[in-house]
């Protein structure tokens, strides 16, 4: 979201009580230093006395650090009492480098509407605690936006990382772009440039990021929204290369997919797409197959909603996350690009990189021919071995011949996976779970839907995936308890929410206790 609220004509420093207070909230890598060294700067070079402080937070992510600036015109009689930290309801402009940064700085009563100017970036950089939670706990940033409508004098809300990357800055010089376009300091827009330029580093990249944001916090919206029809995920065959003979057989496959309804094809597309990449043009073929199944159960009058959840969740549960997987992940091009690209390496800069790889026993014999592999895994003998030799984990350095060589080799093994003792488990698994769905079909449309939402409990890769999987037999374990009753679709579906509260499955375990206390 980018929007910008009519904002009124900056008042003087007479006008906001002799002494202008600015806070900044920034984590680590934001510039938030920076931009607090060139608000200082810009103040002293139009002759007003300034203070800056800094408080840090707990860590990376879980606690932004405040930056707080006072300054005030110089007096002929004295000079001014600065604070060291913001005060609630005290702060002429707050400068957030992302929006739950600004949420909180609402929390905490550091924006008003009666004298704060809020200058926020829409984009997100998620917290720890919304990277823990096995399901999706990512905050609703517009939530944040709707509150800060309410809660700010003045507000300018764009998406300042975009605009920092596109002109091949950093956020800091964005934020400074909106702090000058705001109009909310009594300083001209070119003393603002001679503070950047004062800087001596970055001088071009950041003067540059610095206009646009300006602009944009002056004129409103001036970034194009991503447009609905992104063809990134269209799985036609002109946007695909390869062999002829290849290019024949995934139009093929992709005619099946256009012969579906409009809601089931939207869902298929991608699927295809995913399970293609992850195997071959068979599998997806047998993706097809499977889906197929379920669509011939499906009602038309439920919107297909059957078959929507059975194109998500049945390539999901084909494109799992194996030993060959992981390492064809870390060495494909376009990863080492985003790598590049989130460092911001140039062509000139060298990069080392290590990937840590932590394979647990079962994942080393499920690359086991199938017969083998489930010996070995019925061995305690085998698997305390496999343990001791894995247990103590990898590091291998990709951006040497030697390491990514060996990842590579082992990524280009998805010829073998068919024959492999974990493919043979996971097709059991899937083809159990669909027959669960398909059996209780007839009666209860909507439970068998929430059976196939159940498999967003899988997902990951060696412990997490256990943790998922054991999570999941759980949840459909409970099925014979709530047969024949109304509402056994919304119980699996709270008892599915239950497990994605947390980690150690607490919530599970209750809400399993709340079942079998009137089942």
């Amino acid at each position: 979201m980018n929007s910008i609220l009519p904002l009124q004509k900056a008042g003087s420093a007479t006008d906001l009580g002799g002494i202008i207070k600015l806070a900044v909230l920034a984590v680590g890598g934001q510039g938030g230093g920076v931009l607090t060294g060139w608000i200082e700067g810009l103040a002293r070079s139009r002759g007003y006395v300034c203070q800056a402080t800094s408080v840090a937070g707990v860590a990376q992510r879980t606690g932004a650090t405040i930056y707080y600036i006072e300054m005030a015109p110089a007096l002929d009689n004295g000079t001014p009492v600065f604070s060291l930290a913001p005060a609630p309801g005290d702060v002429d402009i707050m400068i957030a480098a992302e929006v739950m940064e600004a949420g909180r700085a609402i929390m905490r009563g550091f924006v008003t509407p009666d004298r704060t100017t809020l200058i926020a970036s829409t984009h997100r950089v998620l917290a720890v605690s919304e990277k823990i939670v096995p399901g999706d706990g990512i905050a609703k940033a517009e939530e944040v936006e709707t509150a800060a409508k309410d809660a700010a004098k003045k507000l300018v809300l764009l998406d300042m990382e975009k605009i920092a990357v596109d002109n091949g800055s950093v956020i800091s010089a964005s934020l400074f772009g909106g702090l000058a376009g705001s109009g909310a300091l009594p300083f001209p827009e070119a003393s603002f440039e001679e503070a950047i330029r004062a800087g001596g580093r970055g001088v071009e990249a950041s003067l540059r990021t610095f206009r646009k944001a300006a602009d944009a916090a002056r004129s409103g919206p001036v970034l194009p929204a991503t447009s609905a029809t992104d063809t990134s995920q269209n799985t036609s065959a002109q946007d695909m290369r390869g062999p002829a003979k290849l290019l024949k057989g995934w139009a093929t496959l992709t005619q099946r997919v256009d012969a579906y309804p409009d809601a089931v094809a939207e869902l298929a597309r991608p699927g295809l797409r995913k399970v293609v990449d992850f195997q071959d043009l068979r599998y997806g073929s047998d993706y097809l197959d499977r889906l197929d199944r379920i669509l011939a159960l499906d009602d038309p009058a439920e919107g297909h909603l059957l078959s929507r959840e059975a194109a998500k969740y049945i390539a999901n549960a084909m494109a799992y996350d194996d030993v060959i997987r992981i390492a064809d992940r870390k060495t494909r091009g376009l990863r080492f690009d985003r790598i590049q690209k989130d460092i911001k390496a140039g062509e000139d800069n060298l990069v080392h990189l290590t990937e840590f790889l932590h394979p647990r026993a079962e994942e080393i014999a499920g690359l086991l021919p199938a017969g083998l592999g489930s010996k070995v895994e019925a061995s305690p003998a085998w698997m305390t071995r496999l343990d001791r030799w894995f247990s103590k984990g990898r590091r291998v350095r990709t951006d040497s011949l030697r390491g990514f060589l060996m990842l590579y080799l082992v990524g280009g093994l998805r010829g073998w996976r068919r024959r492999t003792h974990r493919h043979a488990l996971e097709q059991a698994h899937l083809e159990d779970w669909l027959a669960l769905v398909v059996a209780t079909r007839p009666a209860d449309y909507h439970l068998a839907v929430e059976i196939l939402r159940t498999r967003r409990l899988i997902k990951g890769y060696s412990d997490t995936h256990a943790r998922g999987l054991s999570k999941f037999d759980k949840v459909l374990a409970n099925l014979p308890l709530l047969k024949g009753r109304e509402d056994a679709a919304d119980w699996i579906r709270r008892l599915r929410e239950a497990a994605l509260q947390d980690e150690e499955g607490k919530a599970l375990d209750g809400a399993i206790r709340t079942i079998k206390s009137f089942a």
